[in-house]
C-alpha cells in the first residue's frame, strides 16, 4: 500500500463524489416511461464515493505511522481494467447491459485472480442479470437489456 498515493487519491475521489452529487441535482428528477429518475444513480454513487474516500483517507492516515515497504504499482492490470471499462461504456448501447456487464466483470475477475473460470462466470452472470431485473422489473426503469439483433 502506498500511503502517499492513497491520501491524494482519496482527496481526488472526495472531490469527484461531491461533484457527482452537486451535478446530479441539475438532472431532471423523472424520465419518460421510468419511475426512477436519472438523477438517482449519480447522487447515490457520489455519496458512496464520498464515504469510501473518507474511509481510504482514514486508513492511509492510520497506516502512516507503520513503517513498511511500499507495494509496487501494477500498471498492466490497471491498463487492462481501464481498457475494459472504456470498451464497456463504448459498446453498452450496442451489446446491451447484460452481455456488456457480464463480459466486463468476467475480464475484471480474471485480471484480479487468474483461473477459477466457473466461479467468475457464475458471479458475473448472476450479478448482471440480478441488477437488470432489480432495475427494470422491480424499479420499472429502462436500460438496454440485450442487443436488438439478438431479439
Amino acid at each position: 500500500m502506498n500511503n502517499t498515493f492513497d491520501r491524494y487519491a482519496s482527496l481526488v475521489f472526495l472531490l469527484l463524489g461531491i461533484g457527482f452529487m452537486w451535478q446530479s441535482t441539475t438532472i431532471s428528477s423523472s424520465a419518460y416511461g421510468s419511475t426512477v429518475g436519472p438523477n438517482i444513480a449519480p447522487f447515490g454513487l457520489g455519496a458512496l464515493l464520498i464515504i469510501l474516500s473518507l474511509r481510504l483517507f482514514y486508513e492511509a492516515l492510520k497506516a502512516r505511522g507503520q513503517s513498511g515497504k511500499a507495494d509496487k504499482l501494477d500498471y498492466k492490470r490497471f491498463l487492462i481494467i481501464f481498457a475494459a471499462a472504456f470498451l464497456y461504456a463504448f459498446f453498452l448501447e450496442t451489446i446491451g447491459y447484460i452481455i456488456g456487464t457480464f463480459l466486463f466483470l468476467l475480464v475484471g475477475f480474471q485480471v484480479l485472480e487468474r483461473g477459477k473460470w466457473l466461479k467468475s462466470i457464475v458471479i458475473s452472470a448472476l450479478f448482471a442479470a440480478g441488477v437488470y431485473v432489480i432495475f427494470v422489473v422491480l424499479l420499472e426503469g429502462s436500460m438496454p437489456g440485450f442487443p436488438s439483433w439478438l431479439s
